[in-house]
């Protein structure tokens, strides 16, 4: 997928995207896709004004494998928004040991920072790669460019050996000779295993400390093609202002920031409770004045939290919505609710999106030289198989295809070798042949499908 500004897709043509890679859910795909223009109509208004409106937060719920996580990976594939995906069971209650709620933010923060650092570079690339070039002519003929007179290599000499190797280094004749070069050191400090709340804040605290953690050099031998990627690297770093790359990205995390909140049932607690519901509660605590809006401290400055985006997803088989606090369900006032997939969505998820189960295995197999043939009645048997045991056994949405594709082409890839030069035909008939005694014996279904 090719990244566009989100400043300038309107809420259909975000939708028509989606649609290249999820199949139905159109409710979801609306809701979200309307979130994100109000996103950019919000910074054209006067500041006062866009002060006052907040992000309308999002709750998507439905069963696994239905699209909520999708939505969300195609989200960030597509806007150059600085996007996070986050899982709710991964933080715990203050306190607990574990990741605090917090460090979202400054994960998001970081990751603004590094694509801002991204786009800063692109116009750098030119003088970095110039830079470069003459690093690595000074590795290969030291001391030949200052050389003075009188020593047995006039000037002249000199430049013309730097411009032969210039010449040849062009050409790529070097890339396999090895040199030694001098470059950054970047340890990971031993404090590290003590990685707790605020350890990245505290990390990069002691890497300012002169010569503690970081601005050391250490010399590596390695070829001429590792050492410019080495070196550029470097230089691009030297480039590019560290202080404009993180108030641009502290600007667009406040204002355009989106964060998507995965297994957000897995906090929610009915009732009243001990023990481990006392902190998935607490969580929901914590979560909270984040998602109202707070100053959350990172190592590139305070960071207002009131305008980010959150969207939260869960497939809520044991809870609902209503069982998360009052107070989180208010800051949440958009839900939608993702559909179950039918036998015909599956037909549609197997044919239409562009990067199909079935091209994926025509391409993975056509690398072995076997060429797979599916023909329409197979992909819709598949399509009923999938439904079928769907709903006998747990549904697990989509996710059911990779297990009967895998299944149903295992014979296939395991004697790719021998098949090499054939076409495979793939029938209604070779699915029932491969799938028939698994999908018909209940038990054994319920363990290999």
């Amino acid at each position: 997928m090719i990244r566009k500004n989100l400043d300038d897709m309107t809420p259909k043509e975000i939708v028509e995207e989606l649609d290249s890679y999820i199949i139905g859910q159109d409710r979801g795909k609306r809701t979200v896709a309307i979130a994100l223009r109000n996103r950019v109509r919000r910074k054209k208004l006067p500041k006062d004004l866009r002060e006052e409106i907040s992000p309308k937060n999002i709750i998507m719920m439905g069963p696994t494998g239905v699209g909520k996580t999708e939505i969300a990976r195609r989200l960030s594939q597509m806007c150059g928004a600085p996007f996070l995906k986050v899982e709710a069971t991964k933080y715990t209650e203050v306190g607990y040991v574990g990741r605090d709620v917090e460090s979202m933010i400054r994960d998001l923060m970081r990751l603004a920072v590094n694509m801002v650092k991204s786009e800063l570079a692109e116009g750098m690339q030119e003088e970095a790669e110039r830079r470069t070039e003459e690093r690595l002519l000074d590795y290969l003929l030291p001391g030949v460019k200052d050389k003075p007179e009188g020593e047995g290599l006039p000037p002249a000499s000199g430049t013309g050996t730097r411009e032969k190797f210039r010449t040849m280094l062009q050409e790529g004749r070097l890339e396999d000779r090895e040199l030694e070069v001098e470059v950054s050191k970047r340890s990971q400090p031993a404090i590290e295993i003590f990685s707790g709340g605020n350890m990245e804040d505290l990390e990069s605290t002691l890497q300012n400390i002169g010569g503690l953690f970081g601005g050391k050099k250490k010399r590596k031998r390695v070829t001429v093609s590792q050492a410019r990627s080495l070196i550029l690297e470097e230089e691009l770093d030297k480039l590019v202002d560290d202080d404009r790359a993180v108030e641009i990205a502290r600007e667009r995390v406040e204002q355009m920031g989106i964060i998507f909140i995965d297994e957000i049932d897995k906090v929610a607690v009915k009732g009243s409770g001990t023990g481990v519901d006392v902190s998935r509660e607490g969580v929901q605590r914590d979560i909270l004045p984040i998602v109202e809006g707070a100053k959350v401290n990172t190592k590139y400055g305070i960071v207002d939290t009131s305008h980010i985006l959150f969207i939260a997803a869960g497939a809520f088989h044991m809870s609902k919505p209503s069982d998360l606090i009052p107070e989180l369900q208010g800051r949440f006032p958009l839900r939608v609710e993702l559909n179950p997939l039918s036998c015909n969505d599956f037909y549609r998820i197997l044919t239409e999106p562009q990067h199909a189960l079935t091209k994926q295995y025509y391409e993975l197999m056509k690398t072995e030289g076997v060429e797979l043939d599916f023909k329409d009645e197979a992909i819709r048997r598949i399509s009923e198989i999938a439904a079928e045991v769907n709903s006998r056994t747990e549904n697990i949405g989509a996710r059911r295809l990779h297990t009967i594709m895998e299944l149903l082409l295992e014979e296939v890839s395991y004697a790719s070798s021998d098949l090499k030069g054939q076409t495979i035909p793939i029938t209604a008939q070779y699915v029932d042949q491969r799938l028939s005694d698994v999908v018909q014996d209940y038990d054994l279904s319920r363990y290999i499908l």
